[in-house]
């Protein structure tokens, strides 16, 4: 990597705003309340409602299922948390490698389960049958994994759950411009997105809900979002996301054949130059996300070496407050603590080039024997 130059291979963590979005927030950013009854206020109605609009449109969804809310983990909380269900069937069961704003809001509900998955990081067809019966009033299954990139049987649940009158929410963060991510024919009832993820601002999501499905209020105040979430919504952030998503959805056809053609890439050079190389999460993944176990390292060293580097990338999600720990999604998968201690995450985008995996591939095979023979010094150490 030339000197002064980084390589950002981290976009499932956060993606780098697209050029057309800064216009967008900018043009919105002088508009009034958009519950004021003003002039003002109905401009900067009109800006909030076409954006809803819009992402309803690049989403395959009703305007009035669109829900602005701060991010995806906010999305989330609410499908978990407000839905309102059955009395007979009041159970929520999440899968195992489910993102931590799934998995921990899950267990606040009473009779809450956690489903187990395969080594591919797969909730089988057979285990959601088993909770069907067992009384499951939601099921929550990722679209795409933030880790692994693996890719949920999400349409084939939504069949056996919509006969039982289960309700099924999908976590479609890692979705839009990297995966199909339509809200109708998917089939679900509630989908969850965050807008940095596909190069709009931090800071704004958004909750899909069917209109049939009741949720409770997510907090006390004016009841803006549908009477669901209160406060002053966020007509600039809002408007942004919109911009970015069109265009997410619009280059999907070709950027996810263009990420795809770059992650092969990585995957067959790194095992023909590296021993001791898996590759985590199956055949049926995201174009945009590599998930690698380099055995006899620790993660944290490989991050450090790369970074050091001139390449930014990850041990996997980004929302534990900067503190590293064994990949719970790897141990879920049924992998070693020593192997889900030894993960590197490497995730792509628009900005991703041909050059970067090249220059990647490059120094991998040093710095991954660095990080081996640093392991091993300290292990005699001890």
């Amino acid at each position: 990597m030339p000197a002064g130059r980084r390589c950002y291979l981290d976009h499932a963590a956060s993606a780098p705003m697209r050029p057309e979005v800064a216009p967008a927030c900018m043009a919105a950013v002088r508009t009034g309340n958009p519950s004021a009854l003003h002039s003002a206020g109905r401009n900067a109605r009109s800006v909030l409602e076409d954006a809803r609009e819009s992402v309803a449109a690049a989403l395959g969804a009703e305007s009035s299922e669109v829900l602005f809310t701060s991010g995806g983990s906010e999305a989330n909380s609410i499908a978990l948390l407000c839905s309102r269900l059955s009395g007979t069937a009041p159970a929520v069961m999440v899968g195992a490698v489910e993102h931590p704003s799934v998995i921990q809001v899950a267990k606040t509900r009473p009779g809450a389960s956690i489903l187990p998955v395969d080594r591919d990081g797969v909730v089988e067809l057979e285990t959601v049958r088993q909770a069907i019966d067992a009384g499951a009033g939601l099921l929550s299954l990722q679209l795409v994994n933030n880790e692994t990139g693996t890719l949920q049987l999400v349409r084939e649940v939504v069949q056996l759950a919509r006969p039982a009158g289960v309700l099924v929410h999908t976590d479609a963060v890692q979705g839009p411009g990297h995966v199909p991510t339509h809200f109708d024919e998917l089939g679900v009832d509630l989908m969850s997105i965050s807008a940095h993820k596909f190069g709009g601002p931090v800071g704004v999501g958004a909750l899909l809900a069917r209109r049939e499905v009741e949720l409770a209020a997510w907090g006390l105040g004016g009841g803006q979002e549908r009477q669901v979430r209160s406060g002053t919504p966020p007509t600039m952030l809002a408007a942004g996301m919109a911009v970015a998503l069109h265009q997410a959805t619009a280059e999907l056809p070709s950027e996810s054949i263009r990420l795809a053609s770059l992650r092969g890439l990585l995957v067959d050079r790194l095992r023909a130059s590296v021993d001791g190389v898996f590759v985590n999460g199956g055949d049926h993944v995201s174009p945009a996300i590599c998930n690698v176990t380099f055995t006899g390292t620790r993660a944290d060293d490989v991050l450090l070496l790369l970074d050091q580097r001139g390449y930014d990338c990850s041990t996997g999600s980004a929302c534990r407050a900067g503190l590293h720990q064994p990949s719970e999604v790897l141990l879920a998968m049924g992998r070693s603590l020593a192997e889900a201690s030894s993960s590197i995450r490497f995730s792509f985008g628009p900005s991703t080039q041909r050059s970067d995996i090249d220059s990647l591939l490059d120094e991998l095979p040093v710095v991954v024997s660095t990080a081996r023979a640093a392991l091993n010094w300290h292990i005699g150490m001890k």
